[in-house]
């Protein structure tokens, strides 16, 4: 690995303090740099555009490393995840959970508890948590913005060229000698699609929960896609989901998805269409017009069908929110939007064979390397640690992922099928094994045996290269999983780590066990 070319870069306020002031929180000190350059015709050492997880992750980072900091919030601190995504999501997935918990009568009985009268629920209580958890935490991470000395600068940030970036409302340029391009992502709306946000919605729109349809498609079996599919039919309404890949959740490990669908489709009123496009979606008018959705196949484009829902959510992933930031000021040509960068996170003029663009850097959805928030956040600290002169680059074959449905889905490294792929390619044998929820006592307790835990690896080195979960709290079980692959332990030594009992962690214990010939109790 290439030694970055900044090693030596010192923050320019050890020699030229400027406004604004820092401050150092436990008496933390700007690193020893050793180069004797004078920096102070730049307003900051590093300027961020975008202040989601990623760029927040960054600017903490780099308030620790000593470096004076900006970020350029776009009056969006906090960005997708937690304004419009992962976090108000969750509060939607707890509080229809607890309502699906509180109607299975089956469950409750077995554990001794019933519930008198009907299980109701105040949709906009439900909506009210939602946005209020978003808006704690966006407070809580601009706090910590401010309590560390980062400016805030709430314009939307625009390069105008190298070392320049000027807001968007005051129209002020501000100068740093780093940038690191965090600008996240957009949902995408299909060719053919109409949103109104009503009837018609993105993600953006369906988290609001204005009201609870009784019928609602689902275009997209993805993540997005799937957990609202829990959180709607939890609330009373059916769904149908419209995927244009001929199996239904296509980015799943296929062993995985088939459990899903057992276990998160066919007992709940939800049915699908896979191998069709949805070519046109029409909004239609709450309580009086439904909204038309006309399928074409995926393949020979002819119309098959067309239905009538009170709403429809596009859930068909998301594209990079990079335009009009100024990329041309730095000759900087996108691919469908997203930013080419190399390993350390460095900027390229184009995805082949472009150069690197100086000092300039991009993190999260917008390169589309791994478009989670938590690998957004692993980025931007890497790209501090780059811009401070410790080359580093994350590992995104050990960074996890997961789908809060209930139960859920973790997951990490490669599926079944690209390791079978791989395996094929390089010339090793692939190994796996598996752990059963069913026989887990804790799981048991709470009424939840129902999943798996497959771990595969390869035979010659016996360490991992995926693990996939489904059941109760598997994404949290997914960490361990994950921490492992990335410090490269096999599942031989996983084996002879000790396992508290009883708890959900003993699934993955059989697992380990199971693929080098040991039983577990």
């Amino acid at each position: 690995m290439k030694e970055h070319q900044h090693r030596n870069f010192q923050p320019y306020h050890l020699l030229a303090p400027t406004k604004p002031k820092t401050t150092f929180r436990n008496n933390h000190q700007p690193p020893p740099y050793s180069s004797h350059e004078v920096l102070n015709h730049y307003d900051f050492d590093l300027a961020i555009i975008g202040c989601g997880v990623g760029g927040h992750g960054a600017a903490l980072h780099a308030r620790s490393q000593g470096l004076t900091t900006a970020v350029f919030s776009g009056r969006d601190v906090g960005g997708t995840c937690v304004n419009r995504g992962c976090v108000p999501s969750k509060a939607l997935l707890a509080a229809s959970g607890r309502v699906r918990d509180m109607k299975n009568a089956e469950h409750l009985d077995a554990l001794g508890i019933q519930v008198k009268g009907e299980v109701v629920y105040d949709r906009q209580k439900v909506a009210d948590h939602a946005k209020n958890l978003a808006n704690t935490v966006k407070g809580n991470l601009e706090g910590s913005l401010i309590g560390l000395g980062v400016e805030v600068i709430e314009d939307r940030g625009i390069l105008m060229g190298e070392g320049k970036i000027k807001g968007d409302g005051s129209g002020k340029v501000y100068t740093a000698k780093n940038i690191i391009l965090a600008p996240g992502s957009l949902p995408f709306v299909p060719p053919g699609v109409t949103v109104d946000e009503k009837t018609v919605y993105t993600s953006d729109g369906a988290l609001n929960l204005e009201y609870v349809p009784e019928y609602v498609g689902i275009v997209g079996s993805g993540y997005i896609g799937l957990e609202f599919s829990d959180v709607f039919t939890a609330l009373g309404s059916e769904v149908t989901f419209i995927e244009a890949m001929d199996d239904i959740m296509p980015t799943f490990d296929r062993e995985i998805a088939k459990q899903a669908e057992r276990m998160l489709i066919r007992p709940r009123a939800i049915d699908y269409r896979t191998g069709v496009f949805a070519s046109e979606v029409t909004p239609g008018i709450q309580g009086e017009k439904p909204c038309t959705v006309k399928m074409i196949d995926a393949k020979t484009k002819e119309h098959v069908e067309t239905l009538e829902l009170d709403a429809v959510m596009i859930a068909t992933g998301r594209v990079p929110n990079t335009k009009d930031i100024g990329l041309e000021s730095i000759g900087v040509e996108t691919n469908r939007g997203f930013i080419a960068v190399d390993e350390n996170m460095r900027v390229k003029t184009k995805a082949e064979d472009g150069s690197i663009v100086p000092n300039v850097y991009a993190i999260g959805d917008c390169n589309g390397v791994m478009m989670l928030a938590h690998a957004a956040s692993a980025q931007g600290i890497s790209a501090v640690e780059n811009i401070c002169g410790r080359a580093h680059a994350v590992d995104h074959q050990a960074v996890p992922a997961a789908c809060f449905t209930h139960p859920e889905i973790g997951m990490v490294g490669m599926t079944e099928e690209q390791a079978k792929e791989k395996a094929k390619e390089e010339g090793w044998e692939l190994g796996k094994s598996q752990g059963s929820f069913r026989a887990n006592s804790k799981a048991l307790a709470e009424g939840e045996g129902a999943g798996i835990a497959k771990v595969l690896f390869n035979k010659e080195t016996e360490k991992i290269v995926g693990v996939h979960i489904i059941g109760i709290h598997a994404a949290d079980l997914i960490q361990e999983c994950a921490n492992a692959m990335a410090a490269g332990t096999t599942v031989r030594e996983l084996a002879m780590v000790v396992h508290t009992h009883p708890t959900l962690c003993e699934v993955l214990d059989e697992a380990f066990k199971g693929a080098v010939g040991m039983s577990a109790h």
